[in-house]
């Protein structure tokens, strides 16, 4: 916690410096793109996040080095739920450490699904998030977009929907198993997960499942058929806490493909 901190203060300074150069805005533009409706009665849409050349952003569970991005749906209209996917993001190394998102452009789909069946659905709010490049920059912009229920397959939505990462089935994934061990700060999680290659230098992402822990940057091994993947869990209010294997989400990235496993079993 103590590097991440440091790194904080870091990106403040750059922040400060940045901030003379220009308008944060013009190193992203957000847009909201159309694709009609599904069979199951929802809108298909997604959230294009367009960046300047050479900046990145973050994926959801962004690493020491990153900002996660958040979203505030609240003044959309007929909006009942909104559903993310996550396209497979990319492994940077950012001033010795590591960060996860993407480079020059997000294409993040939602799936809504409205309040009032067979009304118009609007979506109307704020996305904040970060990018970097030399220096980091906090940034939000608002959207708002009545969607086009008679739109059809929209590429963009399509390729980004295809980069999803692939089901613990899908990845081949024989079984997930987790090992808890109370630290100093916090629990040591400790997964060993028999599972095929993903390609090349693996590296797995643990994540609590609860807002208001803290995973430190996770340790990952290949032994043969299994990988041996480490993160620590802390309370960022301090305190003791109880963690549900079940709520526990793994994502192994890899030169070929990316695995979302969701839950573990004692073990």
């Amino acid at each position: 916690m103590l590097k991440r901190i440091a790194y904080a203060a870091a990106m403040a300074a750059g922040l400060a410096s940045s901030a003379q150069a220009g308008d944060a805005d013009g190193l992203a533009r957000l847009e909201v793109l159309d694709g009609g409706m599904t069979e199951r009665g929802t809108y298909l849409g997604a959230l294009r996040l367009k960046l300047a050349d050479g900046w990145k952003t973050y994926w959801r569970a962004p690493g020491d080095a990153g900002i996660p991005p958040q979203f505030d749906w609240s003044r959309s209209r007929n909006v009942g739920g909104v559903a993310i996917t996550w396209p497979a993001p990319e492994v940077f190394d950012q001033s010795g450490m590591r960060s996860i998102g993407y480079s020059d452009e997000l294409v993040l789909p939602v799936e809504i699904t409205p309040a009032r069946p067979g009304q118009p659905v609007a979506l109307r709010g704020r996305m904040e998030f970060g990018v970097c490049k030399d220096v980091c920059v906090p940034a939000d912009l608002d959207f708002d977009h009545a969607l086009d229920a008679g739109a059809g397959r929209n590429p963009a939505i399509a390729a980004a929907l295809a980069q999803r990462p692939y089901s613990a089935r899908e990845g081949g994934v024989r079984e997930a198993k987790c090992r808890l061990r109370p630290t100093r700060d916090g629990m040591q999680v400790e997964a060993h997960i028999a599972m095929p290659s993903a390609g090349g230098e693996e590296v797995a992402v643990i994540e609590p499942g609860n807002p208001s822990l803290w995973a430190s940057e996770t340790k990952t091994v290949r032994q043969g058929g299994t990988l041996v993947a480490t993160s620590e869990f802390v309370n960022e209010a301090g305190g003791a806490f109880a963690l549900d294997r079940g709520d526990i989400r793994i994502t192994v990235l890899g030169a070929k493909h990316a695995v979302d496993i969701r839950g573990c079993t004692p073990g």
